[in-house]
C-alpha cells in the first residue's frame, strides 16, 4: 500500500497499475521480492544477503549509492528488523538478481526506482538538522518564527521522492537572524493577515489506499475499541484486494477520476442515500473482525456467527426493497441502444467517456474519448482522441487538435530519431565501460609479452 501512494503521488499511477507491474518485476524479471505485502519489515535471515542486493542493484543510477553502502558495514537496526512483526512476507525489497535496465519498460523502472531507492534509504543514516524557534513578544502578543538548518541530508540524499510529512506550519526553511535572548528588535512594519479554515482535500487513490489502510479515524462516536480493532486486522480490504476494490467504483462509476482527485458521481451520491447507514461506516468491518477473532479464540461458534450474517443480509435486502426511495439517472442521452433500443447513458470511465447502456443484461458500451498515452507536441500533456472512423482527432487541453492521420504522418518522420530510454541505456553503457578502465601504472605492464 505504501509503494502504490508512493507512486499515485509521484508518476500519478493507479494503484492496480502499480500493483501488476510489482507483480511483473517479481514474476518475469525477478529484480523484486513478493509484492502482495503490507509489512514494512524485514527478518533476521535476510540481513546477511543486504550486500548481495545491493551488488544486484549497483547498475546505471544506483552504482555510487549501492558501491558506498557497500563498502560499510551493515547495521541490522530494530526499525527495519524485526522478527515478530513479519507474519507471511517480509517487506518489498530488491532481490539479488542482477539488474538489466534495458530489459525493464520505463514504468518498470519507475517501480523498481522507488523500491531499490526506500531500501537504500532504511540503510542509510539519519537525517539531521538545528531546529530555532525565535519567540517575541510586542503589544502584549507573542510571535514565534521557525527556521531549520541541515546538519546532516542522510537518507534524504537517496531518496528525493521522499513525502516530508512535516508540514510548513511546523518547520520552515527560512534563514532566521543571529540573535541572542534579550535582544530588543525595532518593530519595521504591521501586518495583518487574513485566511480561511478549508475543507478537507478530496482523495486520491493514494490517500484513499491510506484512509482504506487505517480507516480508525473515520469511526463514529471515537469508539476506541472499534478503531483498535481496524488498527489490528489492517483496515479495509487487504494490500492486494484494496487495488481492485477502488478499480470497481471506477468501472461502477459511482467514483470518477478528474486530475489526480477521486470525485463522487451523481450515481455514487444517490448510492449512498439508498442504503442503510450500517454498510458507510468502518464499524461493521471493525464488529465482524472482532467476532472472527472470537471464533479463532475459541470464544464464538462459527455456525452462529454466519446465521447472524444471512439474517442481517435478509433484513438489509427487504428494507432496500420496501424503501420508497428511487434512483434516477440524470445522465441520459438521446442516442438509443442498438441492442435493445433504451436510451443510453453518457459515464466518465477512467480512460475517456463513453456512452454505456442502463441495462446490465444487455452491456453494450461505445467510447466517445479514450485518454491515450499519445503526448501533445505542444504542451506535453496526454491527448485525448475523439470522434470516429476517418474522423478520428486527437485532442489536449491547451487547444491543440490533430487529425489522426496527421498525427501518424507526424509519427513517420519522428522514426530513426532517439528516445530519452535510447539515451538512458547508452549513457549506462559508457558508465559501464569507463568504470571496467584500469588506469593503475601497472595495468599497461599486464599487456606486455616477455621471452621465456
Amino acid at each position: 500500500t505504501e509503494l502504490q501512494k508512493d507512486a499515485d503521488r509521484i508518476y500519478d499511477f493507479l494503484a492496480k497499475e502499480t500493483l501488476s507491474i510489482m507483480q511483473s518485476l517479481y514474476e518475469t524479471h525477478k529484480l523484486l521480492t513478493y509484492p502482495r505485502t503490507d509489512s514494512r519489515y524485514l527478518t533476521a535471515d535476510i540481513v546477511p544477503t543486504i550486500k548481495e542486493r545491493l551488488s544486484g542493484c549497483s547498475d546505471g543510477s544506483f552504482a555510487d549509492i549501492a558501491g558506498s553502502l557497500m563498502r560499510k558495514p551493515i547495521k541490522a537496526s530494530k526499525l527495519f528488523v524485526d522478527d515478530s512483526k513479519v507474519t507471511d512476507h517480509h517487506a518489498i525489497i530488491p532481490t539479488e538478481e542482477i539488474l538489466r535496465v534495458n530489459e525493464l519498460s520505463s514504468r518498470e523502472y519507475k517501480i523498481y526506482d522507488l523500491v531499490v531507492r526506500r531500501f537504500f534509504s532504511v540503510l542509510s543514516p539519519p537525517h539531521e538538522y538545528e531546529e530555532i524557534t525565535l519567540s517575541a513578544e510586542a503589544g502584549g502578543e507573542t510571535f514565534k518564527s521557525r527556521g531549520k538548518r541541515i546538519v546532516n541530508q542522510g537518507w534524504k540524499a537517496v531518496s528525493p521522492f521522499h513525502d516530508d510529512q512535516e508540514s510548513s506550519e511546523d518547520y520552515s526553511s527560512q534563514k532566521l537572524p543571529n540573535l541572542k535572548k534579550g535582544d530588543v528588535l525595532p518593530i519595521d512594519r504591521w501586518v495583518k493577515t487574513e485566511g480561511k479554515t478549508s475543507p478537507p482535500a478530496r482523495f486520491t487513490e493514494g490517500t484513499l489506499l491510506a484512509a482504506m489502510e487505517n480507516p480508525s479515524k473515520y469511526v463514529s462516536g471515537g469508539n476506541k475499541d472499534l478503531a483498535k480493532v481496524l488498527v489490528d486486522t489492517g483496515g479495509i480490504g487487504t494490500v492486494a484486494t484494496r487495488a481492485d476494490i477502488i478499480e470497481k467504483l471506477q468501472k461502477s462509476f459511482l467514483v470518477e477520476k478528474r486530475g489526480k482527485n477521486l470525485i463522487i458521481t451523481s450515481k455514487g451520491l444517490q448510492l449512498l442515500n439508498l442504503v442503510p447507514d450500517d454498510l458507510k461506516t468502518p464499524e461493521l468491518t471493525a464488529k465482524w473482525e472482532k467476532k472472527l477473532d472470537s471464533i479463532a479464540k475459541g470464544n464464538l461458534d462459527k455456525k452462529a456467527f454466519v446465521g447472524d450474517m444471512k439474517r442481517y443480509t435478509d433484513k438489509i435486502v427487504k428494507d432496500i426493497k420496501s424503501s420508497d426511495a428511487v434512483f434516477k439517472h440524470d445522465n441520459v442521452t438521446h442516442e438509443k441502444c442498438p441492442e435493445c433500443g433504451k436510451n443510453l447513458l453518457q459515464v466518465k470511465g477512467k480512460r475517456g467517456t463513453m456512452l454505456v447502456c442502463p441495462d446490465r443484461e444487455c452491456g453494450y458500451r461505445k467510447g466517445l474519448s479514450i485518454v491515450t498515452n499519445a503526448r501533445c507536441p505542444v504542451c506535453h500533456k496526454k491527448l485525448k482522441l475523439v470522434g470516429e472512423g476517418e474522423g478520428k482527432t486527437f485532442v489536449c487541453t491547451c487547444g491543440h487538435r490533430e487529425k489522426m492521420s496527421s498525427f501518424n504522418k507526424r509519427k513517420e518522420g519522428e522514426k530513426g530519431k532517439a528516445s530519452y530510454k535510447d539515451v538512458q541505456a547508452y549513457m549506462n553503457k559508457k558508465k559501464k565501460e569507463e568504470a571496467k578502465v584500469d588506469d593503475s601504472p601497472f595495468a599497461a605492464l599486464a599487456k606486455l609479452k616477455f621471452d621465456k
